[in-house]
């Protein structure tokens, strides 16, 4: 079902019932047109993660602390809001949204039309310790009842059914996707962090590249990527190609493209863990500037300093110890390009991240999400 020839469920303010009728009967995936791309965003990209923590007092805070925005999500959402589990955990809301604004214009392929869609949504859950992680992806395309959300702005949005989950953001931006994570899971996001195009290829270019390891030839000539089978490094634009690919591996669905993201984390990690700041003060300069300019956080992270001190806890989690899964989801059969939650195996998710514990297997087990297939493995 081309994008282009039919809208998509998720409109904002559109009836569950109307959004129904539009659905046509199971087909085989096909594409979805370019304008709709994934961009990877995790909190270790999207911090610079390694390298606050190492730019040190010396460099000029009150710059850095000038190109950060954020969000105060725990003003607009009140209490109303699952209970924070206090057993050293943290879960950290993690989004990459398909604006076309600024520098983002010409890598989205788009136009600025003044709308954005979180494309790309992980939940981070770090670990008591802060020495593993899990990450868990939910699929843009999983249909969803969306709660009412206040915006930043103070204006409400009425609750919505049976649309796309990446509408949330598009109807109220940052305040409305945690309200969303939170209603569908039940787990209190303590952090949220967002990342645009043109810093996200920007910062890869500046960390050197990221090497990795395809099974299978990727040709996607709609994200610009085009890898034989083998070891690569990644240059930024390769790495925007990559994360974005929806056309060049699988059967053309988000879930395909998602595992891709999953498998560039932990390349990322590896070899943001290799860049040597410390001995490198411009260079640290450099990517502190590129980090801080690339992303949105709650107020609480607001700060060089937060942002710093939230880098440095995490720096003990190497690839090995990240565990990575998708939200446990089933094609919908009356709509082949949209997907629904497994209620039943979700709730195995949320429930080992809420007690702090690991992700059964069992939870993926006899998905669309366990059928994804691996092409692609860091370095």
């Amino acid at each position: 079902m081309p994008a282009e020839s039919t809208p998509e469920p998720g409109i904002p303010g559109e009836s569950g019932t109307s959004a129904r009728r539009r659905r046509a009967k199971g087909r085989r995936r096909k594409p979805r047109s370019t304008r709709s791309k994934a961009l990877l965003v995790t909190a270790w990209t999207a911090a610079g993660i390694v390298v606050l923590g190492g730019a040190g007092a010396g460099f000029v805070y009150f710059k850095l602390n000038g190109n950060i925005k954020s969000v105060d999500i725990n003003q607009v959402l009140g209490t109303d809001r699952p209970t924070k589990v206090d057993n050293g955990s943290e879960n950290i809301l993690v989004l990459g949204s398909d604006t076309r604004s600024g520098g983002n214009e010409k890598l989205g392929g788009g136009t600025d039309d003044g709308t954005a869609r979180s494309d790309t949504a992980m939940i981070v859950h770090v670990y008591e310790g802060h020495k593993k992680a899990s990450v868990v992806s939910i699929p843009r395309d999983t249909l969803i009842e969306r709660p009412s959300c206040t915006d930043a702005d103070g204006v409400t949005h009425d609750a919505a059914s049976d649309v796309m989950f990446n509408s949330a953001y598009a109807t109220g931006g940052a305040t409305c996707a945690v309200k969303t994570v939170e209603s569908l899971t039940g787990i209190r996001m303590d952090h949220y962090v967002e990342v645009d195009f043109s810093g996200f290829q920007k910062l890869i270019d500046e960390l050197g590249g990221v090497k990795v390891t395809t099974t299978e030839d990727i040709d996607d000539p709609d994200s610009h990527l085009n890898l034989t089978a083998g070891t690569h490094k990644l240059t930024g634009k390769q790495a925007l190609g990559l994360v974005r690919t929806r056309h060049g591996v699988g059967d053309g669905s988000d879930l395909g493209r998602i595992q891709l993201q999953q498998a560039f984390i932990k390349a990322l990690v590896n070899q943001a863990k290799q860049v040597g700041v410390l001995s490198s003060p411009k260079k640290a300069y450099d990517l502190a500037m590129t980090a801080t300019k690339t992303v949105t956080t709650d107020s609480e992270l607001g700060s060089v300093s937060n942002l710093a001190s939230f880098a440095n806890g995490l720096k003990g989690i190497s690839s090995s110890n990240m565990t990575m899964v998708t939200m446990p989801v089933q094609y919908d059969a009356e709509d082949a390009n949209r997907v629904l939650i497994d209620k039943d195996k979700s709730q195995l998710v949320w429930k080992a991240l809420k007690n702090d514990r690991a992700i059964p297997k069992a939870a993926t087990e006899g998905t669309a999400t366990g059928t994804a297939k691996d092409v692609v493995s860091a370095g």
